[in-house]
């Protein structure tokens, strides 16, 4: 990376940037609300068309452009189709710790060669586009309204884990106590280059937090289940 993003400590982060306002993002950013943190969130179509979401989020949220987000939080969730990050203006988001949520989708995105031969990651494409920023895949593999109901204090006997990929320990470790403050503990899955063993199809994907095969019936995902998942993963 050309620029080594900055360290986020827990004292630090006050402010979560938000660019995506589809399931994933509404669920980050009620979580973030409810930890006492400030939101600022962004879509595609303008600040103007989340008043409904905001509003319902409270006052600690507010609607701003995609580059306002990026430069007003300590870390920015990236949370959108993966055919758009390359319209994501990568300068605001230099020096910063971004959580990619996003998955390959061919019926969405379009097929990538370099994805369906497994050369590379959708993450891994992602930091390649933001190459001054730290990227971390997260909040990927679990369905957005068991995230939303998850999420428990830290020592909770349920507490849930999700996997975290990137290439950048600091920036990883960021991301662990930005997950810890919305009520998650991580597991280190390794690289962005390994981040496929948490990608659809694969064990880890929605599974560890799931009633059976029903990802819409929630269950807490211990850490041990999470690694366990992840160490299946067949490519």
């Amino acid at each position: 990376m050309s620029t080594t993003p900055a360290s986020t400590s827990s004292s630090s982060l006050s402010t979560v940037g938000i660019i995506g306002a589809g399931r994933i993002g509404s669920a980050v950013a009620q979580l973030a609300v409810d930890a006492g943190l400030d939101v600022v969130i962004a879509n595609s179509r303008g600040p103007e068309t989340l008043t409904d979401l905001v509003t319902a989020l409270g006052p600690k949220a507010r609607a701003a452009t995609a580059t306002e987000t990026a430069q007003a939080g300590d870390v920015v969730v990236l949370t959108i189709p993966l055919k758009a990050t390359t319209d994501v203006d990568p300068a605001p988001l230099a020096g910063k710790v971004v959580l990619d949520t996003g998955n390959y989708y061919p019926q969405r995105d379009g097929h990538v060669a370099a994805l369906d031969d497994g050369t590379t990651t959708s993450s891994a494409l992602t930091q390649q586009h933001l190459a001054g920023s730290g990227v971390v895949k997260a909040f990927n593999n679990i369905y957005s309204e068991s995230l939303r109901s998850l999420a428990r204090p830290a020592g909770d006997a349920e507490r849930t884990a999700l996997p975290v990929f990137g290439d950048d320990d600091a920036a990883k470790a960021a991301a662990a106590r930005f997950l810890d403050a919305l009520g998650y503990d991580t597991v280190d899955g390794g690289s962005l280059a390994a981040s496929w063993r948490s990608e659809p199809g694969r064990p880890a994907y929605g599974l560890p937090y799931a009633d059976g095969d029903d990802f819409t019936a929630a269950r807490p995902g211990p850490a041990a289940a999470v690694r366990e998942a992840l160490a299946r993963a067949e490519r």
